[in-house]
């Protein structure tokens, strides 16, 4: 149990915490990986060489250093952080070995600072803290496990179609192999893929279940991530489109996630996307249309062009079949074989403020998916036109401390 006085140490590192934070998990990153190069398996190397996952780590350490008197409104990303640990196969006995990381790189990177107080400190903030992710870890493992259909770990699945979404983004169809059925799971959460390369090292990423649970199979539509100047290529998504054919096995982990619909709520609803953040507004669709078939749902979303655009034509079918959805799709480049109505509805980019004025949405619950800056614009952008952030949802695809 953390002393008041243990809890003023640790608090009193955020200034530090603010300024190293960064060099700080680099340090441990280095240290962790050097000791034990058998995690290498349990994290996304590409974030890694990018920074990004460092950079998370570093919020996420100082967000706990600031609120270390109150850790209850680090609720909703600690849940976020359980449901992307139990889908990589985080177990309790990994916890010793990052402490013991952890706290050799605040020593290192504080230097003559580190007392032995504020150490200790430390081991007692990290012990309550490591302690909360594996109590909340375990109850989703005994979930996965109890579930009908469920299961704890890896599971291979059999492709059983695939299907060219766009120029960058295809889907797959896939069924459990052997006579398993599959568990009851929420559109809008993901699941974990694991591929193996030539060199025998694992990759794991997350891709959301792209429809609703009415079938007898799970479906995921993922974007192709070419290299950029900032990143490599995408080694698990090149991969799937490149080698992953009908017939394949692959190994998935059991449905996790929170980004999910209230349906005891008949609330109008505002879907959000960018880019492969329509995929899991795709299931949540699905879902809503199927099971309340009166409530409002608003779909916006935004692509490059119309080369990039996934799932158009399913959209448009569901749009006619349904009086309650409204679609609008924005295109940021017009083609001049594009057609309005058809292929998109306006040009230019999403204003989630404007749709909220305009469209009378002031009692919506809104859900957001897509690249991080077309988030950030569009929960600022509701915010300005006073919508709470209770009614904000938002899902970022990237690492898991973001």
């Amino acid at each position: 149990m953390l002393t008041q006085a243990q809890r003023d140490i640790v608090k009193s590192c955020a200034p530090a915490l603010r300024a190293h934070g960064l060099a700080l998990t680099k340090n441990f990153y280095a240290r962790m990986f050097q000791a034990n190069p058998e995690l290498k398996h349990l994290f996304n190397m590409s974030h890694q060489a990018s920074g990004e996952q460092q950079q998370a780590l570093a919020l996420a350490v100082l967000g706990y250093a600031e609120n270390i008197d109150n850790i209850s409104v680090l609720a909703p990303v600690i849940k976020v952080i359980t449901a992307k640990h139990v889908s990589i196969g985080i177990r309790a006995e990994h916890y010793p070995i990052v402490g013991r990381h952890l706290l050799a790189a605040i020593a290192d990177v504080m230097g003559d600072a580190a007392t032995p107080d504020v150490l200790e400190a430390w081991v007692a903030a990290y012990g309550q803290l490591a302690n909360a992710l594996i109590e909340a870890e375990q109850a989703l493992y005994v979930h996965a496990a109890t579930t009908e259909g469920g299961w704890s770990g890896w599971r291979p699945f059999r492709v059983i179609g695939t299907a060219r979404e766009s120029s960058e983004i295809a889907s797959f169809y896939l069924k459990p192999t052997g006579e398993g059925t599959l568990p009851p799971f929420q559109p809008g959460q993901f699941v974990s893929v694991r591929t193996v390369d030539e060199a025998g090292m694992t990759h794991i990423r997350q891709y959301s279940l792209s429809d609703a649970p009415h079938h007898d199979h799970l479906r995921l539509t993922v974007k192709r991530q070419d290299a950029g100047e900032d990143a490599p290529a995408g080694i698990v998504s090149t991969s799937l489109h490149l080698d992953v054919n009908e017939g394949d096995v692959i190994e998935l982990s059991f449905p996790q996630g929170h980004f999910v619909v209230d349906q005891n709520k008949d609330t109008p609803l505002v879907l959000l996307s960018g880019g492969v953040g329509i995929t899991p507004m795709l299931g949540i669709l699905g879902q809503v249309a199927k099971e309340q078939p009166k409530r409002s749902i608003h779909f916006a979303h935004a692509a490059r062009n119309r080369d990039v655009h996934a799932m158009n034509e399913w959209l448009r079918t569901m749009a006619a079949q349904h009086e309650t959805l409204d679609v609008e799709i924005y295109y940021e480049e017009v083609g001049t074989a594009d057609v309005a109505g058809r292929h998109y509805d306006k040009q230019g980019r999403i204003d989630a403020g404007q749709i909220a004025v305009q469209e009378n949405l002031a009692d919506a619950d809104y859900y957001i998916c897509g690249p991080r800056g077309f988030m950030n614009a569009q929960i600022d952008s509701l915010k300005r036109v006073g919508v709470p952030d209770s009614r904000i949802h938002a899902e970022f695809f990237g690492s898991a401390l973001a």
